[in-house]
């Protein structure tokens, strides 16, 4: 299908006002939460907004909630599904960047801000994607969101599942949103879905860490319908056949995702069967067999099977228990009692150094990593606390002069001995001097954290680049710094104190480390011990590195 004939004639790329970031917000049966999210969209310290409601007639009182807020704009359009209202936005917007937000839903404060610093930090990515938290009907926190886990090409990522799951933490360039023709009209469901992947294949794309949006759980979610995004999801998933099947590693993504949204929505449909909804058991089961016919066998013989567990589990629970995991497939936790604790049984870790001698730390692997993707900023004069020994290896012969910054004298490698925490010491660091900075694992020895990042950014040039890893999960170290070992941080704390500092625009967190690699690091186990898909795999909730990228702005003395 051709752009034009998805979005109709509107205004073209080179007419949008290149600051300027157009937030849509479609509405239909939502007018009781509609201000709430204006409102979130006001609250944004990001200048340069515009606000367009569209109404896609709505029975409701849509127009006069939008009347509230003179600086927004309302259109009105006969009702025509939310592909179209968000297409509908698009034409009559200005804006070079676009967010859309549901009525129903929020964007988080600094949103505006984070996207557009990703697109900024990453100008070939078409959208760049955040994270999102689910909220109860009236705002209130219900639960966070797990953080997406992109480690390889986020088109055969999204191949597999929607790791966005949110449109609302999406900002997209609206250029490419023009050229690959909007949103699909003729789809009821998964038409934000459908468009990630029809950009992805074409273009790049990033996801940031930071978590912008609120998306707020009640009855009327269209994705509650379990059987209406079955079906959606199919078709649109299947469309991507054609493209995938081109290598073998988009198949085997395909294929992956295939599986993965028949049980992702067999089994909310199956919970109705098992639940005795009869008004939908019926339609659910004919849904089932014939978008998930393999999960639907599966399912039934669960029922069946389910049986046999109940008078076996009387006699023998724990190998009954243990027996169903296995046989259902239903999850690969062992029950209690039965976890193998092996080596790791013992009350001292395996190492107490991090596992400095016997390997590679898993900290130093995601610290070198960051480091790696950030090589090209390390460059000019450059200051590293300690020694120089990441300086060398990553700034090559781009960096023209080498500066160590030790806290105390005896340091062979030191030019400049001072304290960062100590604003007399400080006044030994030079202003505005330094084109790099290189913070690994040191922050959480300063108790003055806000102050010392001060003191940093007032030692960059304007354009200078702080490059910074803090730790989360870890144990102490053993030597003389455990006496002052402050701090372990999450995503979240890094990202006010930086932004504090630099400014929210001119800080990029990530948070590295799931709970094997956690674990692993506080038993003093080393990289040599895991595999790159381990080491690869984040989960939010378990922090091990955090990474920052902090730029200090052209503007600032």
């Amino acid at each position: 299908m051709k752009p034009s004939s998805i979005i109709g004639p509107g205004i073209e790329p080179a007419e949008a006002a290149v600051d300027l970031v157009s937030v849509i917000i479609p509405c239909y049966k939502q007018a009781h939460f509609l201000g709430e999210a204006i409102e979130s969209v006001l609250a944004q310290r990001y200048p340069h907004v515009e606000i367009i409601v569209v109404d896609d007639g709505s029975p409701d009182d849509t127009e006069h909630v939008a009347a509230r807020y003179p600086g927004g704009r309302y259109v009105r359009q006969e009702n025509q599904g939310l592909s179209a209202a968000r297409n509908t936005g698009l034409r009559e917007s200005r804006g070079a960047f676009l967010v859309f937000l549901d009525a129903d839903d929020l964007l988080l404060p600094g949103a505006l801000e984070a996207g557009l610093n990703a697109l900024r930090m990453h100008p070939q990515a078409a959208f760049v994607s955040g994270h999102y938290r689910y909220v109860k009907s009236d705002g209130s926190l219900l639960r966070e969101h797990p953080a997406a886990r992109i480690e390889d090409d986020p088109y055969l990522a999204l191949l597999r599942g929607n790791y966005i799951g949110m449109n609302a933490t999406v900002m997209y360039r609206r250029d490419v949103l023009v050229s690959v023709g909007g949103f699909d009209p003729s789809l009821r469901a998964c038409e934000d879905y459908d468009l990630y992947l029809r950009i992805a294949r074409e273009y790049r794309v990033y996801c940031h860490d930071r978590v912008v949006a609120a998306y707020r759980m009640h009855e009327a979610n269209m994705s509650a319908d379990a059987e209406l995004m079955l079906k959606t999801v199919r078709a649109v998933h299947r469309a991507q056949w054609d493209h995938a099947r081109a290598n073998k590693r988009s198949k085997k993504a395909f294929r992956q995702g295939r599986v993965s949204w028949q049980i992702f929505y067999g089994n909310a449909i199956y919970t109705q069967l098992v639940q005795g909804q009869q008004r939908t058991a019926i339609r659910g089961l004919f849904t089932l067999l014939r978008y998930a016919p393999r999960y639907c066998i599966r399912a039934l013989g669960r029922r069946v099977l389910g049986i046999g567990y109940t008078l076996l589990s009387t006699v023998l629970p724990g190998p009954a228990a243990r027996l169903r995991a296995r046989l259902l497939g239903l999850t690969d936790t062992p029950s209690a009692g039965s976890v193998d604790w092996g080596d790791l049984r013992r009350l001292h870790p395996l190492s107490r150094d991090f596992g400095f001698e016997r390997g590679t730390p898993v900290d130093r692997f995601y610290i070198e990593r960051f480091l790696l993707e950030h090589q090209q900023d390390i460059q000019g004069r450059t200051l590293e606390i300690g020694d120089n020994t990441y300086t060398r290896r990553f700034g090559q012969d781009r960096v023209t002069r080498s500066d160590v910054l030790h806290v105390h004298e005896g340091n062979p490698q030191a030019t400049i001995v001072a304290d960062l925490e100590d604003p007399l010491s400080a006044e030994a660091l030079p202003a505005q001097a330094f084109d790099c900075l290189i913070v690994t694992q040191t922050l959480q020895l300063i108790y003055d954290v806000a102050g010392a990042l001060q003191r940093l950014h007032r030692m960059l040039k304007p354009g200078g680049v702080l490059l910074a890893t803090v730790p989360g999960v870890s144990s102490l170290s053993r030597d003389a710094w455990s006496a002052q070992w402050y701090w372990s941080f999450t995503g979240l704390s890094v990202a006010r104190l930086f932004e504090g500092v630099f400014g929210a625009g001119a800080v990029e967190v990530a948070v590295y480390g799931n709970v094997l690699v956690s674990v692993a690091f506080l038993e003093g186990m080393v990289v040599e011990e895991l595999t790159l898909e381990e080491l690869g795999c984040r989960d939010g909730q378990y922090p091990l590195v955090i990474t920052v990228r902090a730029v200090k702005g052209d503007d600032v003395l």
